[in-house]
């Protein structure tokens, strides 16, 4: 059974960093572009960025560009979203989810996680 699990959320100050991982089981992630959304409070669910599977981002927020760093580990099946220097706004929770092919589609994902919650303090 296909599965994505979250974690690295927590408290972080504003300016600091943080690491969020996305674990794949049950297919080989490297075969799909994995997308990382936010959800915060009282707000829609958004695209924050997404690496494809030649291992090129793309930043669906302008505001995340040269703080945000999506990579992959394939022999761990993992995908980590660097935070740095975050900030107030970019509190909410973190999903990350799996896209067939090669692109890094908008809104088209097959697998979803359950997220990971992150809160930047100011």
């Amino acid at each position: 059974q296909e599965q994505l699990v979250e974690s690295g959320g927590g408290l972080v100050q504003s300016g600091g960093s943080l690491r969020l991982s996305c674990v794949a089981s049950g297919f080989t992630s490297e075969l799909y572009a994995i997308g990382w959304f936010r959800q915060a409070p009282g707000n829609e669910r958004q695209g924050v960025s997404c690496i494809d599977t030649s291992d090129v981002t793309t930043h669906f927020l302008d505001s995340v560009k040269g703080r945000f760093t999506v990579s992959r580990d394939n022999a761990k099946n993992t995908i980590y979203l660097q935070m740095n220097n975050p900030r107030p706004e970019d509190t909410g929770v973190y999903y990350c989810a799996a896209a067939w092919g090669s692109g890094c589609p908008r809104w088209k994902y097959e697998f979803w996680g359950q997220g990971t919650p992150v809160t930047v303090s100011a």
